[in-house]
């Protein structure tokens, strides 16, 4: 009887531990409806054909979270023109967001002001979403989402997480270089090196043939810089670059 008690307990565990499991790189993002500052989102259907910042704070009035508003809506159009849209989601009620984003209209900041926040903010006062992305770390705060930030591809595929604690704002441009990384990964079929920034060289792919690696031994292309037959760089302008992310077809919401 003990054991079946234990047994039963550690099914009870897993359980919990499946519906609190945040999704992984790679993973579909998961599917939601939520009502929302600009009308109702099916998520990420509506956003089908564009890249998506899905990103997470706090609570409503909360300092940090007010900058890193205005931050969002000061780069908007940087993101819009890389085929790419923004959508809040904080522990509150509609009425709770609206009131914050009225009052943001009020203030001050890097010489931003009377900004008004165009992107949707969600509704999430049961934080049914919340868990559903895992934004939720109990050893943090039990009833606040800590600073996640998902970074999802036409296709509703998670291609990058990032989490900041409670404290500590987030650096928008590394989120914009993270984008652009990603787009150019499958734009040009390359990686992106460490501090990686549009105009620097790319990382060619690695040989998968002992026929390849030979060739990158010998340095048969001109193109590349090789390091090791394993490492090699390669020029891409970020003119170029750019050129591709931003000619691609825009699907809007027309809520948005």
């Amino acid at each position: 009887m003990h054991d079946l008690f234990n047994s039963c307990k550690c099914m009870e565990h897993d359980t919990e531990n499946k519906q609190n499991q945040m999704p992984l790189i790679g993973d579909s993002a998961p599917e939601f409806t939520a009502s929302t500052t600009n009308g109702t989102v099916n998520f990420p259907s509506d956003y089908a054909g564009r890249w998506i910042i899905l990103f997470s704070h706090p609570a409503d009035f909360t300092p940090v979270c007010t900058t890193e508003f205005m931050a969002f809506q000061s780069m908007i159009n940087e993101f819009h023109a890389l085929n790419t849209d923004l959508i809040g989601l904080s522990v509150g009620t509609l009425s709770g967001h609206l009131a914050w984003i009225n009052a943001i209209r009020d203030i001050e900041y890097r010489g931003w002001n009377n900004v008004h926040i165009t992107f949707p903010i969600i509704d999430d006062m049961n934080m049914d979403i919340a868990r559903k992305y895992g934004m939720i770390h109990h050893n943090a705060s039990d009833g606040k989402t800590v600073r996640a930030v998902f970074i999802i591809d036409p296709n509703g595929i998670i291609r990058a997480i990032l989490y900041y604690p409670l404290t500590t704002g987030r650096n928008f441009d590394e989120i914009k270089r993270l984008l652009i990384a990603l787009q150019t990964t499958d734009a040009f079929k390359v990686s992106t090196p460490a501090d990686w920034r549009p105009g620097d060289d790319v990382v060619a792919p690695a040989p998968l043939t002992i026929t390849e690696m030979d060739a990158r031994i010998k340095n048969t292309d001109k193109n590349l810089d090789v390091k090791a037959w394993f490492l090699a760089f390669k020029k891409l302008a970020a003119d170029t670059i750019m050129a591709k992310l931003t000619q691609r077809p825009s699907i809007r919401r027309k809520k948005d």
